[in-house]
């Protein structure tokens, strides 16, 4: 792997990567490691599902009042990566994220399952719950709520897009001689460096 395989656009390179994994990985190609900080710098990292591009920035969705959520309104800073072990190829972006268009979250939202656009109204996620039962009776109330009805996107639950400041591809090589290429955002081009594996 080169310069020249990976082209100037790193978007499209990850797109390119992306379409592969989803036909060939067997399981969540889409799956994505979310790493956040608090305000006071502590780290957690979690997965989440790639929900796509938009205008360069990588997409996924949340209550907002999860733990990940309350991170990312106090300090934006936050990273993804995508490991592909059938590719044996890893990417790597580091960026700023905030909150999707109330447009674009209301859209996903009417795409998902009603199962799932009841689940969102009935978890409080990332809170502590005293049973499985209580989650349960949460889930009828929210289903006897919008009984016949259409399911409005709760307000505390949304899209994030990360816009892309650092994106890394790491291709796995034999006896840990790994290709790596770091792009890094100048202005309005990306500035692109082999690294050591």
């Amino acid at each position: 792997m080169n310069q020249e395989t990976l082209g100037p656009d790193p978007i499209a390179t990850f797109e390119a990567w992306y379409a592969e994994a989803q036909a060939l990985e067997p399981r969540f190609p889409d799956a994505m490691t979310l790493a956040t900080a608090s305000p006071d710098g502590r780290p957690a990292a979690r997965t989440v599902l790639f929900k796509g591009v938009l205008g360069g920035s990588l997409y996924f969705v949340s209550n907002y009042h999860s733990s990940k959520g309350q991170d990312l309104d106090q300090n934006p800073a936050a990273a993804l990566t995508f490991f592909w072990p059938t590719l044996y190829r890893q990417v790597r972006f580091e960026g700023r994220a905030e909150r999707a268009s109330a447009a674009w979250s209301d859209a996903y939202f009417a795409s998902r399952a009603r199962s799932s656009q009841i689940g969102a109204w009935a978890s409080a996620q990332s809170e502590v719950i005293a049973s499985r039962a209580l989650l349960d009776q949460r889930l009828a109330d929210a289903e006897a709520r919008f009984a016949g009805q259409a399911v409005p996107r709760p307000p505390h639950w949304g899209g994030y897009c990360l816009r892309p400041e650092r994106i890394e591809f790491w291709l796995g090589q034999e006896a840990r001689l790994h290709d790596r290429f770091s792009y890094r955002r100048s202005q309005s081009t990306w500035e692109v460096s082999r690294l050591s594996p």
